[in-house]
């Protein structure tokens, strides 16, 4: 069998056989070999937090990732930035008549080692087949649950506070528009995606850490402003501290994109107090995924908004963002 069939969703022998002999192949944890209609999972926090996103990516495969290891990569994230644990993984895969067998496989393989680099077991899921046309090769709809560690909510957020991020911006919403070969540009740009939790778990023991948000769709600048619409607080970053690739920024300035507002899918931005700033650059530097972490801003009381101070000393303010730059970015 080469192609996914609509027989595969029909819940009779080849959807059986597609999950034992394919699915369970690479996707083998205690809780999901039984197959029952839910999965027993147990707690040592009784503190839960749990989140759920699907994915549909354009193109499937780009450099650095696919929407197997975006799916379980945004799941992840969402938890670790919410200050939990990620533990569980529920996957769902609604998969188009005629997509290729050996794409399915990849994108398994995939989730397997993603999941297994970010220690997330995957302990029931579901598949659906729909017919020619009705879906654009594959989405992947994901929850996932974690113990939570340190509450991190909007309110914690105060004057003086640091904003920092814990890499360059841009890659992944690079990546992604390159790989679509909608543009005449040769250039190679990776996607950033990647686990987070192994960079920001070690940051919880810090106490004046204050919240986390990873900037996916919207890219930083429209977290931001999220941050300052709902504290009432106002927020101002230096353009000179902000990481930017040097191909990312030639890029962008070619399609006319503003970094500040692509997508990353492995980078978060942290707020911390002040006191606290140094602590928490000086961790995330240590593990390879913050090597390029920086402040970038600050929390301000005496204005409201987003603005940008220029490397010529201007200002710039920042709002949401309006349009889809990139739609299916993730």
């Amino acid at each position: 069998m080469k192609k996914i069939e609509i027989g595969h969703g029909s819940g009779g022998r080849l959807t059986r056989d597609l999950i034992e002999k394919l699915f369970l192949k690479y996707l083998d944890s205690s809780e999901l070999k039984p197959l029952e209609d839910a999965a027993y999972i147990s707690f040592e926090n009784p503190h839960i937090a749990i989140t759920t996103d699907s994915y549909v990516v354009r193109p499937l495969f780009f450099p650095g990732g696919d929407i197997g290891k975006l799916a379980v990569c945004g799941a992840v994230n969402d938890l670790a930035v919410s200050g939990a644990i990620p533990k569980y993984l529920s996957l769902s895969f609604i998969i188009e008549e005629g997509f290729l067998i050996s794409h399915l496989k990849d994108v398994l393989k995939s989730i397997k080692m993603t999941s297994e680099a970010a220690g997330v077991k995957i302990v029931t899921g579901d598949t659906k087949v729909v017919e020619r046309g009705k879906c654009d090769g594959l989405y992947i709809n994901t929850t996932a649950v974690g113990e939570i560690v340190k509450s991190l909510v909007l309110d914690n957020i105060a004057d003086g506070d640091a904003v920092i991020v814990t890499g360059t911006l841009g890659d992944h919403g690079t990546a992604v528009a390159i790989a679509r070969n909608e543009f005449d540009i040769d250039a190679s740009v990776e996607s950033d995606c990647a686990p987070l939790n192994s960079l920001l778990t070690p940051l919880f023991d810090i106490n004046g850490l204050k919240w986390m948000r990873d900037p996916t769709r919207g890219g930083a600048a429209t977290v931001l402003v999220e941050v300052a619409d709902k504290t009432h607080l106002g927020v101002e970053i230096y353009e000179e501290n902000i990481p930017v690739r040097d191909d990312v920024k030639f890029i962008s300035d070619m399609l006319g994109y503003d970094p500040l507002y692509l997508a990353n899918e492995g980078k978060a931005i942290i707020i911390t107090s002040q006191e606290t700033t140094d602590e928490v650059l000086n961790k995330l530097r240590q593990h390879t995924l913050g090597k390029d972490a920086a402040l970038i801003g600050r929390i301000m009381a005496n204005h409201k908004g987003v603005r940008l101070r220029t490397k010529i000393g201007g200002e710039r303010v920042l709002d949401m963002l309006e349009d889809d730059m990139l739609p299916r970015i993730c």
